[in-house]
């Protein structure tokens, strides 16, 4: 029997810049609280895993709240939804976000997933980080080799140009025994489509990628797309709307349709208002595509 195609991924891509909470004047006494920052994100959470969509992905935002703290907060209040959270390997030492990502996992049925970030060399330099060019995908290949080797177990040493590990790793309950996250990674030149083949799980590619040569290289990875996304009704609704993809829901889920046709089964979906929207999707698009295609979840 031929071996199955993956199932198709749909993640929405959370907000870290919250809405402000509502705020009562002194003298009520509505009993309810004001809406706190994370609220939003884990109502958009939480209509992805009512609306049937795989996961949620919390980007790394150098001016917004810190992905593993929204992780944490999402991971409590979804069931099923697997969560990605992205960080920069300059932001803590692989042995660290090896431990953190564990202690995430053990309370979330091992829902967490890992997507690297590459920043701007000016941006980066303003956090701190001064490590440039292609030394830059040298450091992340050796952070994911620590943070790797220390997961599975003790007794872990490495010595690189940027980290170094002497007899370390997590072995011992009760941070043992947890499968490894899912790593995302992205890019097309030669060093980013390198560490993704050491590495990667899976390759997520713009729109306008040349996806077909790049994926040459990456025998083995799931392909995915990063995807700004608007549908409607009928596309003339859709006319005056911004994205990478808008249209009627017929050619939107078209379009898609296309993506999988050319092997991407992983999309993170950015959409405005991202709780609006999201419903949209789990309503409108997926069972467009579920029609076509019993693999997409």
């Amino acid at each position: 029997m031929a071996p199955q195609p993956p199932e198709l991924e749909f993640h929405i891509i959370l907000p870290t810049r919250s809405r402000r909470g509502r705020r009562f004047a002194a003298a009520l006494t509505d009993p309810r609280r004001a809406a706190g920052p994370h609220d939003h994100v884990a109502q958009v959470a939480r209509a992805a895993e009512l609306a049937g969509l795989s996961g949620a992905v919390l980007p790394f935002d150098p001016g917004g709240a810190e992905s593993f703290v929204l992780a944490g907060a999402v991971l409590r209040r979804t069931r099923y939804l697997r969560v990605t959270a992205e960080f920069h390997p300059a932001v803590a030492t692989p042995v660290y976000a090896a431990k953190l990502s564990l202690s995430l996992a053990r309370f979330s049925a091992d829902r967490l997933d890992w997507k690297l970030a590459d920043l701007d060399p000016v941006l980066a330099r303003a956090h701190g980080d001064f490590v440039d060019g292609p030394e830059r995908f040298r450091r992340a290949a050796e952070f994911l080799t620590i943070a790797k080797g220390v997961w599975s177990g003790g007794g872990f040493s490495f010595r690189g140009r940027h980290f170094e590990v002497l007899d370390g790793g997590f072995g011992e309950p009760p941070l043992a025994g947890h499968p490894l996250p899912r790593v995302v990674l992205s890019g097309t030149s030669p060093e980013e489509l390198d560490l993704s083949a050491e590495h990667g799980d899976v390759h997520l590619f713009d729109p306008w990628d040349d996806i077909e040569a790049a994926t040459e290289r990456l025998p083995g990875l799931r392909y995915g797309v990063r995807l700004r996304i608007a549908a409607r009704e009928d596309a003339a609704e859709a006319a005056g709307l911004d994205g990478d993809l808008t249209g009627g829901y017929e050619g939107v889920a078209a379009a898609l349709r296309e993506f999988a046709r050319r092997g991407v089964t992983v999309f993170h979906l950015e959409a405005a208002p991202a709780l609006e929207e999201t419903y949209r999707i789990g309503e409108h698009l997926l069972p467009l595509l579920a029609k076509e295609d019993a693999g997409v979840r």
